[in-house]
């Protein structure tokens, strides 16, 4: 069998070990599969959508409704954008509760991490480009937490709103940032992100000395195992986008009037949740770029990875960041619940 030009993405060869689903759990394959879908799904959706504060919510309507099949289109655009938060949180966890961060990929580890700050991102700009009143947490209480930031929160503000409130000038550059200039960036460090998974040696694995089992499979068996997985994936989003529609209110009338129970986006639920503690800009800035921060530095402040522990769970050497990553987890979890349950 001749290799084709999706083969050739591939090295000839990789260790079995580390290629099961056990191991990998198939998140990162999974993230590359689903930003698909969204690049597909979102760019049909743009010759409908009328990024207008008039037009935005009624034409949101129109797909879901009158646009043959547009409902589901708009509906796996909207379940991709959840699970790729979901898909690449669990692949930031296996990273590093494998150890598969030390260099030569600790480069790679970082573009990885800004991956999934440009999908969150994406999901929220996404999200305010409904314009109903289902995401008047986001437009009002989510943009208003730039203004907290001392000295250039002002300014910050206006240049993210495009004005003194939210209006066509905000829309238009949520609008801007998701289609352009999010995704733009987005493409580039994925591609950069694949690149550096080849040139840094594919999977992360012992030295040859030190390795327990030297089986290997080829890159057929390993492309089989990704169509595999695709078609799976893609199964469950068609089951999900028929079954359970995606969001969607009425439209905005007053833009800076909040309706009662508003609430954040899911992935945002933990930071509404720290708000009701006091002040805004420590508990809606400074801790989210705390965790971030920590997050960034823990290939540089851990100890490293054992090379004979590497491709494998858990390992005993880089213990103590797991415990720091399943904390701050825990903690996000936790928050999320509280958040996502009804207000007393």
């Amino acid at each position: 069998m001749r290799p084709n030009f999706y083969h050739h993405l591939h090295p000839p060869t990789i260790p079995a070990a580390q290629s099961r689903w056990r191991y990998t759990l198939g998140a990162g394959g999974t993230a590359v599969f689903l930003m698909l879908v969204l690049a597909i799904t979102g760019t049909i959706e743009m010759f409908y959508y009328v990024a207008t504060p008039a037009e935005a919510g009624l034409s949101i309507q129109t797909i879901s409704y009158l646009v043959p099949f547009g409902g589901v289109i708009r509906n796996m655009h909207f379940w991709s954008a959840q699970l790729l938060i979901i898909v690449s949180a669990v692949h930031l966890l296996r990273i590093v509760f494998t150890g598969a961060y030390i260099p030569p990929r600790r480069f790679n580890y970082l573009l990885g991490l800004a991956l999934f700050v440009v999908a969150i991102l994406l999901n929220f700009t996404g999200y305010i480009l409904r314009w109903d009143t289902g995401i008047q947490w986001a437009l009002v209480v989510g943009t208003n937490l730039v203004r907290t930031i001392p000295l250039i929160g002002e300014s910050l503000y206006r240049m993210l709103v495009g004005g003194t409130e939210p209006g066509l000038a905000t829309l238009t550059r949520f609008y801007a940032w998701h289609i352009f200039g999010l995704m733009l960036i987005g493409a580039v460090l994925l591609v950069w992100h694949a690149f550096r998974v080849r040139r840094d040696g594919g999977i992360a694995v012992p030295p040859p000395t030190l390795r327990e089992n030297r089986e290997r499979i080829t890159r057929f068996e390993l492309v089989r195992r990704e169509v595999l997985a695709m078609l799976l994936t893609g199964a469950a989003l068609v089951l999900l986008s028929v079954f359970s529609p995606a969001p969607i209110a009425a439209p905005i009338t007053n833009v800076t009037s909040m309706v009662e129970d508003s609430r954040a986006p899911w992935f945002f639920l933990w930071v509404q949740q720290m708000l009701k503690w006091g002040d805004p800009f420590l508990w809606g800035v400074l801790v989210p770029l705390l965790a971030l921060v920590i997050l960034i530095l823990i290939p540089y402040i851990f100890p490293k990875t054992a090379e004979a522990e590497l491709g494998k769970w858990f390992p005993r050497s880089n213990r103590i960041a797991q415990v720091t990553l399943a904390l701050i987890s825990l903690l996000i979890l936790l928050l999320t619940i509280l958040g996502w349950l009804p207000a007393s």
